[in-house]
Formats: C-alpha cells, sequence, structure tokens
C-alpha cells in the first residue's frame, strides 16, 4: 500500500501527472484490495474509464459482490450509459446485499427516463423494506414534485423535515414552499419561506413573488426591499417591486423603483412601460410619452405600450402624432390590423381622406366580421360619395345587427337617391 499512499500525497501536492503514474506503474502487482482502492481513487479522481475496467476485473472475480456491482453501476450512471448501469441493477434480487441502495439508483435512472411510474414502484419498494429512511421518502418528494404532483409531494417532504432540514444542496423547507404555492396554499407555503431563513437573492425573490400572487403585498414589499438591499443589481425584482408599490396606493414609491430599476435594466420593455404609466398618472405627461416610445423602439410588436400612446395622442387631438407613429410600426412590417384602423381614423381627422380611404379598405381584411368598424366604414363611404360600396359594407352590418332599424332606414334612403341611381 505504500505506492497507493504516495501517489495520494502527490495528489494533494497537485502533482497530478507524478500521482497517476505511480498508481500505473504499481497497478500490474497488486493485489484485490489494493486494486479496490485504486478503484475509488480513480472514482473520487474522475478517471472512470480506468477505475470501470478496474471494477469489472473485480467483479469477474468476486460475481457475487454487491458493492463491486453497485460501484460499477454508479460508474456507467456518470458516463450516461444508462443501460448498461440498469443491466447491472436489475439482476439484483429482494435478497441480495444493498438491494435498497440499488432500488434509489433503478428509481433515479427510471426517473431520468420520464418513466415516473416504474421509478415510483422502485421507491415504493424500498419504502416498504425501510419505511423509516428519510432519503427514500425525500426521492419520492422529489419524484412527485418533478413531475408536477405537488400534493403528493408534500408529505414527503413534511416527513424529511422532521429528520433533516436540508440534504446535499436542497433546502427542503424551500421545497415545501414551493410544494404549498404551486397547489395555491399561499399562506401555508408563506410560512414555510419564513421558516427558511434564507437571504439567497433567487429565494428572496421567489418568497416575495408568492406573497405578491397571495396579495400578501405588505410581506412582498418587505423582502424585496430586502433583496435589493443585498443586491441592487437583481434587476428582475424592480418591476414587481413597483407594481407592488402601486397596487398599495404608492404611486411615487412605484415609480422611483420602477425608475431605478431602469439602470441596472435599460432593455427591458415592460419596465419602461410600467415607469411611463406611473410618470403619466403623476402627471409627467412627456416624460411618460418618451418611455413608452422607447418600450416600442424595443419591441415595436409591444401593443398594450402601442395602444396606451394611441388613447393619450388622442386625448391632446394629436392625430398627427397617431400616424407618424402608426405608419412607422406599420414599415417595420407590424401588420396588426387594428394600427390600419386607427390610422384610418386619424388620416380622418386630419382630413387626409385618400390616405384614410387606403386605410379603411386595407382593415376590412381583418374586421369584416366587426359590426362597429363596418357602420364606420359604411358612414366613411358614404362621406366620401362611394354610394355603392357605402350600401355594400352596411348591408354586411345589418347581417350581423338585424335589429338596427335605423341603418335599415338609412339603406333604403340610400338607394332611393336618385344621384346614386
Amino acid at each position: 500500500m505504500e505506492e497507493i499512499h504516495q501517489a495520494i500525497k502527490l495528489m494533494e501536492q497537485e502533482r497530478t501527472e507524478e500521482a497517476i503514474d505511480t498508481l500505473e506503474s504499481f497497478l500490474p502487482q497488486a493485489n484485490e484490495e489494493e486494486k479496490f482502492t485504486i478503484a475509488e481513487l480513480y472514482m473520487q479522481w474522475g478517471m472512470l474509464e480506468e477505475a470501470k475496467f478496474i471494477l469489472i476485473e473485480l467483479s469477474q472475480q468476486h460475481p457475487n459482490e454487491a458493492e463491486l456491482k453497485i460501484m460499477l453501476a454508479e460508474i456507467y450512471i456518470d458516463l450516461e450509459d444508462d443501460e448498461a448501469a440498469m443491466n447491472i441493477l436489475n439482476r439484483f434480487s429482494p435478497n441480495d446485499e444493498g438491494y435498497l441502495e440499488v432500488l434509489i439508483q433503478l428509481a433515479d435512472l427510471y426517473q431520468a427516463q420520464g418513466l415516473y411510474e416504474v421509478a415510483e414502484q422502485k421507491l415504493l419498494e424500498a419504502k416498504n423494506m425501510d419505511p423509516m429512511e428519510y432519503l427514500i421518502d425525500f426521492a419520492l418528494g422529489e419524484l412527485a414534485f418533478s413531475n408536477g404532483e405537488y400534493q403528493k409531494s408534500i408529505p414527503y417532504y413534511e416527513k424529511v423535515l422532521l429528520d433533516r432540514p436540508q440534504i446535499a444542496d436542497v433546502d427542503v423547507s424551500i421545497r415545501l414552499a414551493e410544494a404549498y404555492a404551486s397547489t395555491g396554499d399561499f399562506e401555508q407555503a408563506l410560512e414555510f419561506y419564513q421558516e427558511s431563513g434564507h437571504d439567497d437573492a433567487d429565494i428572496l425573490f421567489r418568497y416575495g413573488f408568492i406573497a405578491f400572487k397571495g396579495d400578501r403585498l405588505d410581506i412582498s414589499i418587505k423582502v424585496w426591499e430586502q433583496l435589493i438591499e443585498n443586491d441592487p443589481y437583481y434587476h428582475s425584482v424592480y418591476y414587481f417591486l413597483a407594481q407592488a408599490y402601486d397596487n398599495e396606493g404608492m404611486v411615487n414609491e412605484a415609480y422611483e423603483t420602477a425608475k431605478k430599476g431602469l439602470n441596472y435594466d435599460d432593455f427591458n420593455k415592460e419596465l419602461y412601460y410600467l415607469t411611463g404609466v406611473l410618470a403619466h398618472r403623476l402627471g409627467n405627461q412627456e416624460e411618460s410619452f418618451q418611455l413608452i416610445k422607447k418600450a416600442v423602439s424595443i419591441d415595436p410588436g409591444y401593443l398594450e405600450a402601442v395602444l396606451f400612446l394611441i388613447e393619450n395622442y388622442k386625448q391632446a387631438q394629436n392625430d398627427q402624432a397617431i400616424i407618424e407613429l402608426l405608419t412607422h410600426l406599420i414599415e417595420l412590417g407590424e401588420e396588426d390590423g387594428y394600427y390600419k384602423w386607427e390610422l384610418a381614423k386619424a388620416y380622418k381627422e386630419t382630413e387626409s381622406f385618400n390616405d384614410a380611404l387606403n386605410m379603411y379598405s386595407d382593415a376590412y381584411n381583418n374586421f369584416k366580421e366587426d359590426s362597429d368598424f363596418l357602420k364606420e366604414y359604411g358612414h366613411f363611404l358614404v362621406e366620401e360619395g362611394r354610394i355603392e360600396e357605402a350600401i355594400k359594407i352596411l348591408s354586411q352590418y345589418l347581417h350581423l345587427e338585424p335589429a338596427d332599424n335605423e341603418i335599415e332606414e338609412f339603406i333604403s334612403r340610400l338607394k332611393q337617391n336618385d344621384d346614386w341611381m
């Protein structure tokens, strides 16, 4: 074993090549115990292929040795050769040593392949063998959670929490919080978040978000304020914290938070839009327009922001601004029929009747089943002296709204008009 100890010391000194050369030179003369130790070292050092060949040799010499087969299966799993691993593990019988560990490994393999029911069967078999083993309950909880069966995962996690608050890198309280939140039990979820006591940025963000969904804005604000204090560069939180402030009637705080967030996330269209809406409500109209136009420049298809601009330009009676906005978007390839309808209205208001006619005609393909559009389009055609077309469009409207006697009489008068005849 002297050579093995020497190799370990060399590896601790980061003399990797010398350590490996020492073991390779010694391996041919090593006895079985020493070969097993070398295989373990190879596994620790990530030399899986080298460890595999040693374990295959030892397994052939000791075919009933469970530990060798389990170690070999672990190597195949790490090498992503699941089929070879399963071939080994499925040869175990309930009476074999290590069968409990085998069942857990098989469950992991079947879960990785999407065979959740088979994985659960293996774990339930393991649980029957050892009902008190918390790792089996944890595995059952993880399986149900990953499969979206959140209610099913809760009893397993709660049992685990009695023994272990954390397994590997998984905080069991956080798992329970997420499971309860996914079932809609936000109050219970918040209790487990609070119990975890985490100050991890991602967990704080999620904690605040669950509180937000559960209409506990007081908790959301407190948690997200702490998150920003800990990590002001966690840009995702500003949008939601601003919304929480706004929902609590704290418009100034919402505006300042949203605006601050833009310093860290200046390509977030939703944040620009929210900041613009808040600025508008605070009376900062010009800033509002600039912010929301920035949101549209980031995403020309951002319909909510475009509609906001249109409605506010209408209130300001700025039809030219509507024309400039919508013609630019259409040039960029945004073919929303609503844009053409609004553009037709704006052209009509500025007395650009030919342009209005073209836009109404283009929009017709999108709104031929919309009674409001057909009625408006029909009246416009009448105003333009295009009576025959107007009768056709208004007749389509009447087909959708047969109870509109006023339009029915209007069509009759148009047909009787001597000029049209």
